[in-house]
């Protein structure tokens, strides 16, 4: 087994308050090997793009790395300067996230940042920078390449933007693509297809890809695993099929029941009573308790932490090692 591309150990970020500091992601660790497709799923709260804001050192001042440590291809990247992570993010780390125009200057060409972010990281020059920014736009699936290259962002549909992004976070031949909520402001078809891509670039470029929703249907489409993420914690973790089959930790069989099956009339989804604890609620044991109507004593006391079970990894004194198990 070759050495996993990034490395994510104990991971912790806080951020400190004048009532207190509060932990919004606590101890996750997880792994992705080269050429992986890792999703990352929980509901609104759960930490996951706070997870991913640390790895590419995106973090909203006051927030901070207090403990754990993030490495990538073996070195570690967090606690580095501004300047160093800038040109490990560039250049190494490519970043998605759910609204293009974020990433977008609107005031240049699309054609301009692409070339401007190729000649930041790669020694070449500037015609075969435009040579390649072109050849990126095709490859995403913008029509016409030729001439979109020379317009500016509001001139392309929601779809065609993230496109677009999709390019500039390419166009460094990254070895890691965080992308947080790709495709959650476009239509269902555009969905589709932007998953079609990110799946196909994946597999072609051999980079891997944080893939970060609350969508299972993306997840299923396009992640080779899934963690599955609550109240700053990882629940369970491990390939996709055997996740969304056969799901072990309640979080996550509750996620699964709550999604609408083709084929079978219900007269109302199942749901997961209650809500994700705020940061300063988060309560002791298993942060998921509260909600979880197969909890026992032990799980209002101790955290559980991962264990393998099944070709998986869980969070829960249900299984080996739990209460039920002695």
């Amino acid at each position: 087994m070759s050495a996993p591309l990034l490395e994510v150990e104990n991971l912790r970020v806080e951020f400190p308050t004048r009532r207190g500091t509060l932990v919004a992601v606590d101890g996750v660790s997880f792994a992705i090997a080269r050429g992986e497709v890792l999703g990352m799923v929980g509901e609104s709260g759960a930490g996951k793009s706070l997870t991913g804001n640390a790895i590419i050192g995106l973090l909203e001042p006051p927030g901070r790395i207090a403990a754990g440590s993030v490495r990538l291809a073996g070195e570690r990247i967090d606690g580095l300067s501004h300047e160093a992570i800038r040109r490990i993010r560039g250049r190494r780390i490519g970043a998605i996230f759910q609204d293009p125009l974020t990433s977008l200057n609107p005031l240049y060409t699309v054609g301009e940042q692409i070339v401007e972010t190729i000649l930041t990281h790669l020694d070449i020059g500037a015609r075969v920078a435009r040579a390649r920014a072109l050849e990126l736009l095709g490859e995403v699936g913008i029509p016409a390449a030729g001439e979109r290259i020379d317009h500016y962002p509001h001139q392309f549909s929601g779809g065609m933007r993230q496109r677009v992004v999709i390019a500039l976070a390419l166009c460094a031949e990254p070895e890691l693509i965080v992308a947080d909520e790709p495709t959650t402001a476009l239509d269902v078809s555009i969905q589709a297809q932007i998953i079609r891509l990110l799946r196909r670039l994946a597999s072609e470029h051999g980079a891997s890809v944080l893939l970060i929703t609350h969508d299972m249907g993306v997840i299923a489409e396009t992640a080779d695993r899934v963690a599955v993420m609550y109240a700053g914690r990882l629940a369970e973790i491990g390939p996709v099929r055997e996740v969304l089959k056969s799901p072990r930790h309640p979080y996550t069989k509750g996620l699964m029941d709550a999604i609408p099956a083709v084929g079978r009339d219900v007269d109302s989804l199942a749901q997961i009573d209650g809500a994700m604890p705020r940061l300063h609620e988060i309560p002791a044991g298993c942060a998921f308790h509260p909600r979880c109507s197969d909890a026992v004593a032990r799980c209002g006391r101790d955290r559980p932490s991962l264990a393998p079970n099944a070709g998986t990894e869980v969070a829960c004194w249900l299984y080996p090692g739990g209460p039920a198990h002695g």
